[in-house]
């Protein structure tokens, strides 16, 4: 009994033990190291690693062939990797119990024609194990814009509104950590719209979500931090600043004073093409840099007749990306 009393954690050991694990951060929606898979003779993911933070947007990006629904499918434990690692919601990705967890709209998908749109809802939230009332589906298709169309069966869907049902079997579950895969090919700009605001409100939720798609607009819209996967590798990643690279602004201005022309080159950088001017915006800049500038040259006596923020596309840094990457591999080639 002494022995027992003396290894035996009191009631203050548990609660201060439960305390610092309540205190640790949770756990990454998704976490993968080392990702790679092969068929036959061909590497479609070489050493991709990658994670995505809870309540975080990633794109996901790059060329078809890159290997982008390969590395979502490993993560989902839909593929079994050759080697590497991948993690759903502090668990493995081959855990059924991580995956209740997870909402899912793959690329391709097929849903029983002679159902409505109500029972594919009700479908998947038992295979989810959900207790999903009827009240949150019919809510969940109002959310994706089928809400009146829920006793309609699939086969007369057009493949936008199976889109939209895709999205709403993906959302239903309340999902903790949700996976597109080209969400908006079939949809009209409206419907693209409505995505990009379901993504948005998905993100205020603190829900994580991984968006692959070729709308590079779209991602540039609502990711925190991109990924681009070039022929099974990553090829860049990081917040979209880190990407895009410094802002600038175009100025075109008249009647400059020398203290005006001090106040533009405190800027640290000052380009001029014609009329115009171009300055660098700082890194840190939270939103004010561009209207102190103008305030400060219309105090000191200049006539501000246009300003232009400039920053180099997503699309351009992408494609610059996998510019460089076969250029390289032609060097390596030749």
């Amino acid at each position: 009994m002494a022995t027992d009393s003396l290894t035996a954690p009191d009631g203050a050991a548990l609660r201060a033990a439960s305390e610092l694990v309540s205190a640790l951060p949770p756990a990454p929606a998704a976490w993968c190291s080392g990702l790679h898979k092969r068929y036959r003779k061909r590497t479609a993911v070489e050493d991709v690693s990658l994670q995505v933070g809870r309540g975080e947007v990633v794109g996901l990006l790059g060329p078809n062939g890159a290997g982008k629904t390969t590395v979502i499918k490993m993560l989902l434990g839909l593929v079994r990797p050759d080697a590497g690692e991948a993690m759903l919601l502090g668990r493995p990705s081959a855990d059924p119990a991580a995956r209740a967890r997870v909402g899912y709209l793959p690329e391709l998908f097929r849903y029983q024609p002679w159902l409505s749109a109500a029972e594919v809802l009700a479908l998947h939230v038992r295979l989810a194990g959900g207790d999903v009332s009827r009240a949150e589906q019919a809510e969940c298709l109002s959310l994706v814009g089928l809400g009146g169309r829920a006793a309609d069966r699939v086969g007369g869907f057009s493949k936008g509104m199976q889109q939209r049902l895709g999205l709403a079997v993906a959302l239903v579950a309340r999902p903790e950590f949700v996976v597109l895969d080209e969400p908006t090919s079939a949809l009209d700009p409206l419907g693209r719209a409505d995505v990009r605001d379901i993504v948005l409100e998905l993100r205020t939720r603190g829900v994580a979500v991984l968006l692959n798609s070729h709308l590079i607009g779209e991602v540039e819209r609502v990711c925190d931090r991109v990924v681009v996967l070039d022929r099974g590798r990553v090829a860049a990643s990081g917040t979209l600043a880190e990407l895009l690279g410094q802002r600038e602004l175009r100025l075109q201005l008249t009647g400059l004073t020398p203290a005006a022309q001090q106040r533009l080159a405190a800027t640290g950088r000052v380009d001029t093409d014609g009329a115009w001017l171009t300055v660098a915006v700082p890194a840190d800049d939270d939103g004010t840099a561009a209207p102190d500038l103008v305030a400060d040259l219309v105090a000191l006596g200049v006539r501000v007749h246009a300003v232009e923020p400039v920053r180099i596309s997503l699309e351009e840094r992408l494609l610059g990306i996998l510019r460089d990457g076969a250029a390289s591999r032609a060097g390596e080639q030749s």
